[in-house]
């Protein structure tokens, strides 16, 4: 495994992250990370690697694109000193462009969206050790589906963005592809876009296979 001991690791992003974590800060008791993949990975952690005593963080909220986060990059990101940041954005900034077409100041367009990632990732890389990007995702099976396509898109930009400035990545909408080859997509998100207990259960699996996560350690 390969967070070290006493580490902290962030996560932001958006209602997929958010999952009613508490505010403003989402650590501590009575599900205060939320009910989602961050409570799933943080509750394996500390069954798993009691000892380590991963302090970990849920900074999403509800509805946020990456014009957000830049917004609120410093107090809940930089000031948090991460020793892991774990960013997964971009499905607002998509889905705006499809459910609310005509209001066009709220979309946030491919140019922005890859922009606006890099230079958070820019500015924030030499401050923390490591830093792993998640692509946004659409739980569409129709590859040609308008929407899908264009998350897709996004998901590209991700990938391009953790390769050039030698990023850990999570490729989301794969992981969520081998599940949707014998379930339908609205079993694990009516909506194609907030998961299910077994949708988050695939996102963090997916987190955890990327930082080494072993069952048997003892």
């Amino acid at each position: 495994m390969e967070l070290s001991k006493g580490q902290k690791l962030l996560f932001i992003g958006d209602s997929v992250t958010d999952c009613e974590r508490a505010m403003p800060e989402g650590e501590g008791l009575f599900g205060a990370v939320g009910k989602g993949y961050v409570s799933f990975v943080d509750g394996l952690l500390q069954a798993v690697y009691p000892e380590l005593g991963i302090r970990v963080v849920n900074k999403g909220i509800s509805g946020n694109t990456v014009r957000d986060l830049k917004n609120r990059w410093q107090e809940d990101v930089l000031d948090q000193k991460p020793d892991w940041l774990a960013i997964m954005i971009g499905i607002n900034d998509v889905w705006r462009q499809f459910d609310t077409p005509f209001i066009k100041e709220g979309h946030v367009y491919i140019d922005e969206y890859e922009e606006t990632l890099r230079q958070l990732v820019l500015q924030t890389k030499p401050s923390v050790k490591e830093l792993v990007l998640m692509t946004p995702f659409y739980l569409e099976t129709n590859e040609k589906d308008a929407m899908r396509q264009k998350m897709d898109q996004y998901g590209a930009v991700v990938k391009t963005i953790a390769e050039e400035m030698s990023c850990r990545w999570i490729d989301t909408q794969a992981a969520f592809t081998k599940v949707l080859h014998y379930l339908y997509p609205a079993t694990i998100a009516w909506d194609r876009v907030h998961p299910s207990t077994a949708g988050h259960m695939v996102l963090a699996k997916a987190f955890l296979r990327e930082i080494g996560f072993k069952w048997d350690t003892h």
